[in-house]
């Protein structure tokens, strides 16, 4: 039987597994766990949470359902809530419940959790089994709190109380049980993130391969027989050659993006000379601007030393960001802007396009979005370019912030620390 500390380790760990399981049980929603206080039933404390861009995000969303929480504890069935309660954008578009979760009698606490769409019959029993495990875990930490202190009673009066020995062997014999329990569910949720691991792993290396296999192959028919290619034949291979380039940079986020979960993308510190990699990411959007009226410049502001940060991550956010503003910029200019500051990288990409409409712009970090219908057809992409961004950004220890203004423009904001070069 684990020991109170560690008791507490396994159930902070068990909680964050089911928040993270549960959002993704509904197609990748927004969960928080509650539990409820062991002498005040309505003292409510959020847990654990998934699904939102940051802490931040996720403490104020349990402060907003905190009211809700303790209305739906005490309901026999899961309560629906109103859909400005927690505002999650596409995350929380088919709406929000709260789940009790309890064990036998008792009342432990509840799972609120927001979905894409309304969930079908088999997220609900998905959900049901979470729930469950949720109340396992929970359940285990109040049986061991208090058979802890009856054993600290029984130990101070000398350990001769028979009665209170018959109730700490029963409360051990139920903490065993559960602790047999809680290891299958843990074993069960390991291999969910296996299966997920295994997976990714093959997508990498079943489409990578003969992926790069076509582009190679489509760059030295180009190449090779260009003089024997039609005009047309010409243009179908250039389409083909980028459709299958985006196709691949999309893959490698999503790798990325699971490689930092996975904690598998390593920071690597090395001298950079940040002029050569402005140089470079402007040189490798220019396909994408094409015969566009725009422009991109770069404003170094002196004295700019050599900076030693992460060279290939510094280099992936710098194209990642130009390649979203020349996505959304049909013409004008783009500036990259950079100063260093007390050991500090300043780095804002600013461009005259489209803009982000204020509503929008707590979502634009996350997985997969696109701000409607109507610019996901217009403006390709896989919604994931930013997300990545925020990840390297946080992976190096920095931060990103945005400002923008519908039809004038956006600038995205980054600070990243330095070590000495």
């Amino acid at each position: 039987m684990a020991e109170p500390a560690d008791s507490q380790k396994q159930l902070a760990s068990t909680l964050r597994a089911a928040a993270t399981w549960a959002a993704e049980a509904v197609g990748g929603g927004q969960s928080l766990v509650f539990a409820v206080g062991e002498t005040a039933p309505h003292d409510v404390r959020l847990r654990a949470a998934s699904g939102f861009a940051n802490p931040e995000d996720a403490r104020a969303a349990g402060t907003a359902l905190v009211t809700h929480v303790r209305d739906a504890i005490a309901a026999t069935g899961a309560s629906e809530v109103a859909a400005d309660v927690l505002p999650g954008g596409p995350r929380a578009a088919g709406g929000a419940r709260i789940h009790p979760v309890r064990a036998g009698d008792q009342l432990l606490g509840a799972l609120a959790l927001a979905s894409p769409a309304p969930p079908s019959e088999d997220q609900d029993r998905r959900v049901a089994e979470i729930v469950g495990v949720i109340a396992l875990a929970l359940d285990h930490a109040r049986l061991g709190a208090e058979c802890a202190s009856l054993r600290a009673g029984r130990d101070k009066a000398g350990g001769e109380d028979g009665e209170t020995n018959e109730e700490v062997l029963r409360l051990s014999e139920a903490l065993f049980a559960q602790d047999i329990e809680l290891l299958r569910n843990n074993e069960k949720l390991g291999k969910i993130e296996r299966l997920k691991n295994d997976f990714i792993e093959k997508m990498s290396r079943e489409l990578r391969t003969p992926l790069n296999s076509i582009i190679e192959a489509i760059i030295s028919v180009l190449t090779g027989e260009d003089d024997a290619l039609s005009e047309s034949a010409k243009s179908a291979l250039r389409s083909a050659l980028d459709e299958g380039s985006a196709f691949l940079r999309t893959l490698q986020n999503i790798l990325d993006l699971w490689r930092i979960k996975q904690g598998e993308l390593p920071v690597e510190c090395q001298d950079v000379n940040f002029r050569e990699l402005a140089d470079e990411a402007i040189f490798s959007v220019q396909d994408a601007i094409g015969e566009r009226n725009l422009r991109i410049e770069t404003e170094i502001v002196e004295p700019f030393p050599r900076l030693r940060t992460d060279l290939a991550k510094l280099n992936q956010i710098l194209f990642l960001l130009l390649d979203n503003a020349v996505k959304f910029t049909p013409e004008g200019t783009i500036t990259i802007r950079a100063w260093v500051d007390e050991g500090m990288l300043h780095v804002s990409v600013v461009d005259d396009g489209i803009g982000i409409c204020h509503d929008d712009q707590q979502f634009i970090f996350d997985e997969f979005y696109q701000v409607d219908e109507p610019a996901s057809q217009k403006y390709r992409g896989a919604g994931l370019g930013l997300t990545l961004v925020r990840d390297l950004v946080v992976l190096v220890e920095g931060e990103i912030s945005v400002q923008s203004d519908i039809g004038r423009g956006t600038t995205v904001s980054l600070t990243i620390p330095l070590q000495q070069a």
